[in-house]
């Protein structure tokens, strides 16, 4: 971190979902497309089309428009099912750019989980304070959908 930027805390979400852990953790990743609400969370939104989660580290977020154009929104970094799955974040900007997300399925009771998603490394970007403040409200409307 440059010595001129402080940290700049993660934004922290959650949310109870009626699935076990290894359900939830296929529905966030493998059938992302099912739920990713891309008409108004996308680069395209709504040219968006489409949106591929991989199945394994160093595998791409990847997002597909009407015209058959894609965009990487990030790579994935960390990859445990069913309890926790890491990636770098850049949808429409550049990967220098690139956040931090790790979301975790913890069980909560019989068919139940609860899904935590941590959204850091804001001090790698220019405008690191201001694009926190705009994923802190964000990301919510994207959970809700989960």
């Amino acid at each position: 971190m440059p010595a001129n930027q402080t940290s700049i805390e993660p934004v922290r979400k959650s949310v109870t979902v009626p699935a076990a852990p290894q359900r939830a953790f296929e529905l966030f990743t493998a059938h992302i497309h099912e739920w990713w609400p891309l008409s108004t969370h996308s680069v395209g939104l709504h040219d968006a089309v489409g949106i591929a989660f991989g199945a394994g580290r160093g595998d791409a977020i990847v997002e597909t428009l009407a015209d058959g154009s894609t965009s990487v929104w990030g790579k994935i970094t960390g990859w445990d099912p069913p309890g926790r799955v890491a990636f770098t974040w850049h949808p429409g900007r550049a990967e220098a750019d690139a956040t931090l997300v790790e979301v975790t399925f913890t069980p909560d009771g019989p068919g139940r989980t609860v899904v935590r998603l941590v959204h850091s490394g804001w001090e790698g970007r220019a405008d690191g304070a201001a694009a926190r403040a705009g994923y802190a409200s964000g990301w919510d409307p994207v959970i809700d959908s989960f």
